[in-house]
């Protein structure tokens, strides 16, 4: 491609996603983008289920890890080494881009060379059908909606990196996170750091195929993102959290759950006309600083589902206090994130960098021979 139409590499982890991956892959091979402007990589994630097999049907190149799951930093990493595009696009396996998702990311990466990194949304039209579903990518579409304009952080969901910048920053930390964590966050705080530039656009969407579970964004709110992303910040100090989800009104809403739910609990125990006043002023600041997020979820679902979220979305600020704490607690007594015993074993080695080639797990790679691969006719 021209230097002003930049090559992409398509990356694509997955992980046990033969049930999805047609619906994604569909996707992303319906995109405006002419095919020989980007190329598509699954990195199969040691899955014993058929993904490889899916993953082939659509697929540029498929790379295969063997051994136990090694979690979507450690994928991302090997999808790269397999590419050649001049920007990254992460997608992930569960997510269906937009037809224009691609070009959008051409475009931008064109027009504004001076940015090294971008992410866009979850659309507004989430397919999970479940309540809870639909609330948590409404909530995240909102938070990526508002947050529009130069970002402090990365996602990997549908995001993008200029690939000299990906190598220079080390590429994903496949070290400390080993599942699915903050492994986006953490490169979106190095990129920062080292003083690059990230956009987060949220005409780039995608939708989101999973179905949330009460007991999902409850682990995903504390283990999954909430304790370690508050670690993460600690360790890093104030600059970190001026993050999507931790701005002010965040912040101030997070207090004033706690102290709604804490007072109404001291009323229950001590009946007292000071402590209910109490819970419920702090219970209407809380609808009031939300005002905002409501009327959005009005426009999009109507008034019985915007009441009916309240609820749901208090425990979510209670959950984002339990994680302040939790992530407070590990930064007191242990400091720096810890290593996972493997990579801390190997480390004592004097191993310096990761994957050390002996000890990466077996690779294999499948790319689609040329003749069933006519649209690579025209790419570099």
């Amino acid at each position: 491609m021209s230097a002003l139409q930049p090559f992409l590499s398509v990356i694509v982890p997955a992980h046990q996603a033969a049930g999805i991956l047609p619906m994604s892959l569909q996707a992303l091979r319906a995109s405006h983008l002419p095919g020989e402007g980007w190329e598509l990589i699954v990195v199969d994630d040691a899955s014993t289920d058929r993904t490889a097999l899916v993953a082939a049907q659509f697929a540029d190149t498929v790379v295969r890890l063997a051994g136990n799951p090694h979690g979507p930093a450690y994928a991302r990493n090997r999808g790269v080494e397999a590419s050649r595009g001049d920007v990254i696009v992460f997608v992930d396996a569960d997510v269906c881009v937009h037809p224009d998702t691609l070009s959008r990311f051409t475009a931008l990466f064109a027009a504004r060379p001076e940015i090294s990194a971008a992410f866009g949304s979850y659309d507004s039209r989430p397919p999970g059908p479940g309540f809870v579903s639909q609330y948590r990518n409404l909530l995240h579409h909102y938070v990526h909606l508002r947050g529009a304009g130069e970002a402090e952080t990365f996602w990997a969901g549908c995001g993008a990196i200029r690939r000299a910048v990906f190598v220079a920053v080390g590429g994903f930390d496949e070290w400390h996170y080993v599942r699915p964590q903050i492994e986006d966050i953490e490169l979106g705080r190095r990129l920062r750091l080292a003083g690059h530039r990230i956009v987060l656009d949220p005409e780039i969407q995608g939708a989101h195929l999973k179905r949330w579970t009460l007991r999902d964004v409850l682990t995903t709110d504390l283990a999954g993102r909430g304790v370690p992303w508050m670690w993460l910040m600690l360790q890093e100090g104030r600059s970190a959290a001026y993050t999507l989800n931790v701005r002010s009104p965040e912040r101030w809403t997070t207090a004033l759950v706690w102290a709604s739910v804490l007072a109404a609990l001291g009323a229950l125990f001590w009946p007292n006309p000071v402590l209910l006043a109490g819970a419920a002023t702090a219970a209407a600041l809380v609808l009031l600083l939300n005002q905002g997020f409501y009327r959005f979820l009005r426009r999009e679902r109507g008034l019985g589902f915007a009441l009916a979220v309240m609820p749901l979305h208090a425990l979510h600020y209670f959950s984002n206090g339990v994680s302040v704490f939790g992530g407070w607690l590990l930064h007191t007594l242990l400091g720096e994130p810890q290593l996972p015993a493997s990579a801390a074993a190997l480390a004592a080695m004097g191993v310096k960098t990761w994957p050390p080639a002996h000890a990466r797990p077996s690779v294999g790679v499948w790319n689609r021979p040329l003749e069933r691969g006519a649209r690579e006719a025209g790419s570099p």
